[in-house]
């Protein structure tokens, strides 16, 4: 009987994953090297006088595609990202069929970011003008229910601009 229900929510667990997957807009670019997306969105940042927020997880999480699709609909939300951040999808793709290249470029990618996997998917690092991690950010705390909280994701963005990190 036990093992029976446990078939019965494993496949109910996997129907709901595909089901995000295939309904929300997929954001990452898996074919991009992520250590040269980060180098080029603090290079942009820099110039612009804002910081970097590396959304990190991939087309494979539906939190992950949740998270962005809250943003894209959110014009408060929006602004304020826009106006103090270059926002950046990084792709993390924890697969070995990617092959050894991919594999080991994900590390070095963890591993420049200060491991920010071990909050889970997805995560947002901040880095400062200079690439500096200065904050990682367990979204866990940001979520409500099946999604997640307004007010509790400007705060967190309200906390890491320039200006609120300066003052």
């Amino acid at each position: 009987m036990k093992k029976r229900f446990f078939a019965v929510m494993f496949a109910v667990f996997v129907m709901a994953m595909v089901i995000a997957q295939t309904t929300l807009k997929k954001v990452y670019d898996e074919n991009v090297n992520p250590i040269e997306q980060i180098d080029q969105a603090v290079a942009k940042a820099k110039g612009e006088g804002k910081f970097v927020i590396c959304q990190v997880g991939g087309n494979w999480c539906p939190w992950c595609l949740r998270f962005a699709d809250f943003m894209s609909k959110d014009a408060d939300i929006s602004k304020l990202v826009n106006e103090n951040f270059e926002y950046i999808h990084v792709n993390y793709n924890p697969r070995k069929s990617e092959g050894e290249e991919k594999v080991q470029l994900a590390k070095t990618m963890l591993q420049r970011l200060s491991n920010p996997e071990r909050f889970g998917f997805p995560v947002f690092v901040v880095l400062d003008d200079m690439g500096k991690v200065i904050h990682i950010q367990d979204s866990s705390f940001l979520e409500e229910g099946e999604g997640y909280n307004k007010e509790k994701v400007l705060r967190f963005f309200k906390n890491w601009t320039p200006q609120a990190v300066r003052k």
